[in-house]
């Protein structure tokens, strides 16, 4: 009976033995499968987490999860990492290409630096370097000038002076050098955007740079923001169709809001500068906005000698010299293409080694500037 029992037990013993080794080479197997399938899926996170990520604007943060505008003004309903746990509207995310999971969260400081695309400069040019334009100066120092230097005089009489004005007339009228002046004679700083630029080189973040670049001008102020080729981003507004349309549109509107944002007699002032004000969209150009219109025209008679005069000022011009009969040539002439005209005289006499500027130098010039202008109109109408 003893030995029977015994032999029982080391049955019993010996199946349980065996039962245990199994369950641990299934447990070793199966614990193998599962260190596979977890290095499988590291590597999988890794590449949702590698380069390239889309750069995303978080719009709405819902229950289900975020919604987020792609550069190309798409948006979708995604989900979010661990990692960010805090989002909040108009935060920058980067998401993983496929999914479009949010990956993390980013500072838009790190995106661009504002300061980096505009032109932060205090002009030093004055009044007396700007000839032929008697009004448009006695305007825009009554516009922007006198609200800056004395905006309690404003207030005293009662009055509220535009936000800011619009320059518009030919190319090379001198529009930039305006702006520039005014900003000098207030000792303001000069922040130059150029629209077209702005347009084609922030896609999807052009309503950001516009918000930024105001919040830069209230920095150093007193300021003016310089907007050039305006026409750019505030055309007429018609049926969006393209993604790049839809964003010149919220750059626009983005525009609209900061000027409505900042007070008139605040130390911002805004000018605006196109040479096709036909197109440009009412909305900027209402009472409260650039509702101040200033065209700056090809000069005349007067405005050609005046202009002339400043630019040859500095030069030595030989005593027998027609004027009359150089500004008559001259008639339809920019200021730029006058300035144009002064240097390339400079630089005929330069060839024959002379230092006075001769009458045939200034007509060999004027011939020269006119042929030029020839084949530029000729390029922008045939290519």
């Amino acid at each position: 009976m003893k030995s029977n029992s015994k032999t029982k037990q080391r049955e019993e013993l010996g199946s349980f033995i065996y039962q245990y080794t199994a369950d641990i080479s299934v447990l070793e197997e199966e614990n193998k499968i599962l260190k596979q399938t977890l290095e499988s899926m590291k590597s999988e996170l890794e590449k949702f987490r590698s380069l390239p990520l889309l750069s995303c604007e978080v719009r709405e943060v819902i229950q289900e999860g975020v919604i987020i505008r792609l550069p190309n003004g798409n948006e979708f309903l995604v989900n979010k990492s661990e990692e960010c746990k805090t989002l909040k509207p108009g935060d920058t995310v980067l998401c993983e290409q496929k999914n479009l999971t949010i990956i993390k969260k980013i500072d838009t400081k790190k995106i661009f630096n504002v300061e980096s695309f505009v032109i932060i400069e205090k002009p030093e040019i004055s009044w007396k370097d700007i000839g032929g334009l008697d009004s448009q100066v006695t305007e825009i120092k009554e516009v922007i000038e006198l609200p800056l230097k004395k905006p309690e005089l404003f207030k005293k009489v009662g009055i509220t002076p535009p936000k800011g004005i619009l320059l518009h007339g030919p190319p090379g009228t001198g529009k930039t050098l305006l702006a520039k002046a005014v900003a000098a004679s207030t000792h303001s700083t000069f922040i130059e955007i150029v629209g077209s630029e702005l347009v084609q080189k922030f896609i999807g973040e052009g309503a950001k740079l516009v918000k930024e670049i105001f919040q830069l001008a209230k920095e150093k102020a007193p300021s003016i923001i310089f907007i050039d080729e305006l026409d750019a981003i505030a055309a007429k507004r018609i049926e969006i169709g393209t993604s790049g349309e839809r964003e010149v549109q919220r750059t626009f509107m983005q525009l609209l809001a900061e000027l409505d944002g900042f007070k008139p007699l605040g130390n911002v002032k805004v000018i605006g500068c196109t040479n096709r004000k036909d197109i440009l969209d009412p909305a900027v150009i209402r009472p409260g906005r650039l509702d101040r219109l200033i065209e700056v025209p090809i000069p005349d008679i007067e405005g050609i000698e005046a202009i002339f005069k400043i630019h040859t000022q500095n030069m030595k011009l030989d005593k027998n010299i027609n004027k009359e009969k150089l500004f008559k040539l001259m008639k339809e002439f920019s200021g730029a293409e006058i300035k144009a005209v002064c240097t390339e005289a400079g630089y005929f006499a330069i060839r024959k080694k002379k230092v006075t500027i001769s009458e045939k130098n200034l007509l060999d010039a004027i011939k020269k500037v006119k042929e030029e202008e020839k084949d530029f109109e000729y390029k922008r109408m045939f290519g």
